[in-house]
């Protein structure tokens, strides 16, 4: 047993069951639980009653020099240095996959190019269980972007390593047709002095859960969590966060922003942050911004912050939700912008802070043009330039 393993049998998150890859220590869910209370159970396509499926979705990669894929048993898979499931849709998608397929990164590599993997489905008829497991190398730096596209009802749990001083991007787009349901949960354990930024952006599907699971091997780690979503009538997109601080020096910021537009769209966002007794002169900050554009959408932002030390270096967190900014609107028209011209310059702005972080031009283009689709079907079509 590792001593980060023996850390995390004595601190339990009230926010948190404690891990396990036992189906039956998960009971199926009433609604009332904490972890549960959000999301409609009914809409999550029988994911929650765990039936064997052959089913798969398509899978296209490009993989460059350096990086290599492969298929590994359960329990290998198992025996990977993360967190075991810390819900009953995890626990279903390591016992229903059959196995893992792995993205592996050997130590002391640097990609000249981003690792690239499309999943895509073509029926909501069937249920698909992913277990697929991220190890990037000590001292490494990679970018690898994970595209969800298509009709599919998915769930995956995906465990990820970052080696010791490794420098890593991963970025994840949800961007299904309307029918699919997509739950994920992403365990990620952080070696000592690495870096790694998780980008989330969940644009379509029925109904997206994803959860982000973070924990650090070593002093001096960092992870920046960044997100995006939009949510259209009757969607529902829930994203959680959960950073476990089991080591003193690490860094930790959340950064979350969503819209919502239309009847019965509904966004949930819960960010919990763990502090423990060993984990001193730590940094933290946890944020979700809501920018409700229609009528009948709902945002739901829950921030929480659990400390069991006084010795850390900063902890915080801020959360908003409401409509357009009369200030901004007012200053652009004034400036001879027309209304509508004006409320999409405030939605890009709103974004592109996230957006042009991600350091990877054409999926940068593509989201922008993704949001001015969405942004249509409201505000109406964009003036045509001169």
């Amino acid at each position: 047993m590792t001593l980060i393993d023996h850390a995390l049998e004595h601190v339990e998150s009230h926010l948190h069951p404690e891990p396990t890859y036992d189906v039956d220590a998960h009971p199926v869910p009433t609604g009332r639980e904490e972890i549960w209370r959000f999301t409609p159970l009914k809409r999550l396509g029988g994911l929650l009653d765990g039936t064997p499926s052959d089913a798969r979705l398509d899978w296209k990669e490009e993989i460059p020099d350096g990086a290599t894929v492969s298929s590994i048993g359960s329990d290998e898979a198992r025996a990977l240095n993360v967190a075991a499931p810390f819900d009953r849709l995890g626990a279903l998608a390591v016992a229903n996959a059959g196995g893992a397929t792995l993205l592996d990164i050997p130590a002391n590599t640097e990609l000249d190019s981003p690792v690239r993997i499309t999943l895509s489905g073509t029926t909501a008829g069937e249920t698909v269980w992913g277990h697929v497991a991220i190890r990037v190398g000590t001292h490494s730096k990679a970018t690898i972007v994970v595209d969800h596209v298509g009709s599919a009802i998915y769930n995956a749990f995906v465990p990820v390593i970052v080696g010791d001083g490794a420098q890593v991007d991963i970025v994840t787009v949800n961007d299904w047709q309307d029918d699919a349901v997509h739950a994920a949960q992403y365990n990620v354990r952080v070696g000592r002095d690495a870096a790694l930024r998780m980008f989330e952006f969940s644009l379509g599907g029925d109904l997206v859960r994803t959860n982000v699971n973070v924990d650090y091997a070593g002093p001096g780690g960092s992870i920046d969590l960044l997100g995006i979503y939009f949510a259209d009538q009757g969607q529902h997109i829930e994203h959680r966060q959960f950073i476990d601080h089991t080591a003193p020096r690490t860094k930790s910021n959340v950064e979350y922003k969503g819209a919502l537009q239309g009847d019965g769209a509904h966004t949930v966002w819960v960010g919990n942050v763990l502090i423990r007794k060993e984990a001193q002169g730590i940094s933290t900050f946890e944020s979700n911004d809501n920018l409700v554009l229609t009528d009948g959408a709902k945002a739901d932002s829950v921030p929480n912050l659990e400390i069991e030390t006084g010795d850390i270096e900063d902890a915080g967190h801020a959360s908003t939700t409401g409509r357009f900014d009369d200030q901004h609107l007012f200053y652009l028209q004034s400036r001879g912008i027309p209304e509508e011209e004006a409320r999409r310059l405030v939605v890009h702005g709103f974004f592109n802070a996230i957006i042009r972080r991600i350091g990877v031009p054409e999926l940068e283009e593509r989201l922008v043009a993704a949001i001015e689709e969405e942004l249509a079907e409201h505000i109406g079509r964009p003036a045509v330039s001169a």
